[in-house]
């Protein structure tokens, strides 16, 4: 086989992307797409494969940092864009990608890398762990009902052009980064383009994005991104609202977004895309039943250097345990770890002490971020309890109170 394997050149990003855009079907994303994603491509940070002057495989990774337990903001890469051509399957250019990939992670001191997958099954060999979860909704707003908390009528909300509202949007999306709910990503300048993006060719009947702002005493401390779909029947309207982003900064504007698109003249759903698994509006509404909520995995986490990876976070009750880790694809992290750590700080260091636990790197990223249960994953067989009481603390402070959540993709 006669491929190479190199660090992209911006030349030649138009036919890396033409192959990352066939593997996935071959539709090809509208200009305003194509001009945004390589304004945010990093070239030092992508890899190609070239067959003679064909790209045929492709991986990215973006420049990240995740909220982690305690709120610390922790150096993470965003895997992205990852290809193989048709063509060039099953002759290992996948592995040799994420071998590099994983490799060059590690020398940019990055502790972390994520990455959402298109087919989940492909990446737990390479070490990532589902770590998050999103929730999608499609609620009967004819018949669900909301009550809303004290203070809402106080929120006044503005209709504003996306465009417009774009940076008082991320401002409100930064303080929910210092707020700490772990899977967010503290963006780079740039990626604020990315919530208002709004090619016509992906509406599919739908409005242009709309943007409507929640605010209090002049600042803004809310705002919710949807598109209308207006549709009829025989019975009359039954449009369809599709709620794309929404942040607020405390309960009753929150509360103000949620009333006002349930209200939404002729329309009678709302189809929610993307929230997190402990999203308060379900404890808000008459009947959750005919909310008809779906769960599907989101953020998956790889620990690449795993002691600085678990020093990072904190730990929701005092800690100390050995793990032994196995970890095939990056073996400097294999082997006995002692862990100890609270709700202050923790320390992850090399011990030749007898093991408390044993399980996989793999394991490990889907618990990092506290939304994954230890003991849950035990209970699968995938990990062991070496000394008798050591999974049930373990589990408990891995634990967050928050559920982590990534609230777009990238």
């Amino acid at each position: 086989m006669t491929t190479e394997l190199r660090v992209l050149r911006p030349a030649e990003w138009t036919a890396w992307y033409r192959q990352l855009e066939t593997a996935f079907g071959g539709v090809f994303e509208s200009p305003e797409e194509q001009e945004l994603w390589q304004a945010l491509s990093e070239f030092e940070r992508s890899i190609g494969v070239w067959d003679g002057p064909d790209c045929v495989g492709t991986a990215g990774a973006f420049t990240f940092r995740l909220v982690v337990p305690g709120g610390a903001v922790v150096p993470a890469a965003g895997v992205t864009m990852v290809s193989v051509a048709a063509t060039h399957r099953r002759r290992g250019l996948l592995t040799s990608m994420m071998r590099r990939q994983l490799d060059d992670v590690r020398s940019w001191g990055e502790p972390l890398a994520v990455l959402t997958a298109s087919e989940p099954e492909i990446y737990g060999r390479y070490g990532y762990g589902a770590a998050s979860w999103q929730l999608k909704a499609e609620i009967d707003t004819a018949r669900v009902r909301l009550s809303v908390p004290e203070g809402t009528d106080a929120v006044r909300l503005r209709l504003v052009k996306p465009e417009d509202a774009r940076d008082e949007c991320e401002a409100v999306y930064a303080r929910q980064v210092a707020a700490g709910r772990p899977g967010l990503l503290a963006r780079r300048p740039g990626w604020e383009h990315l919530m208002v993006l709004d090619p016509p060719s992906d509406r599919s009947g739908a409005s242009a994005l709309q943007c409507v702002l929640a605010e209090r005493d002049g600042e803004v401390v809310g705002y919710a991104l949807f598109n209308n779909k207006p549709d009829w029947d025989g019975a009359g309207p039954k449009g369809i609202i599709n709620l794309q982003h929404l942040d607020a900064l405390d309960p009753a504007a929150y509360a103000s977004l949620w009333r006002f698109l349930f209200g939404i003249d002729l329309t009678s759903t709302l189809k929610v895309m993307n929230r997190p698994i402990d999203d308060p509006w379900q404890h808000l509404v008459s009947d959750f039943r005919r909310c008809n909520v779906r769960v599907k995995d989101s953020l998956y986490v790889r620990l690449v250097e795993l002691g600085a990876a678990l020093e990072a976070r904190t730990y929701r009750t005092p800690l100390d345990v050995v793990l032994d880790v196995e970890d095939e694809f990056c073996p400097w992290n294999t082997g006995r770890w002692r862990l100890t750590g609270d709700a202050k700080g923790a320390s992850c260091k090399r011990t030749d002490d007898e093991a408390d636990l044993a399980l996989s790197v793999r394991e490990l990223g889907s618990a990092y971020l506290g939304g994954i249960s230890l003991t849950t994953l035990a209970e699968a067989g995938r990990v062991r309890e070496l000394r008798q009481g050591a999974l049930a603390e373990t589990s408990l402070a891995f634990g967050s109170d928050i559920a982590p959540w990534l609230p777009h993709g990238f």
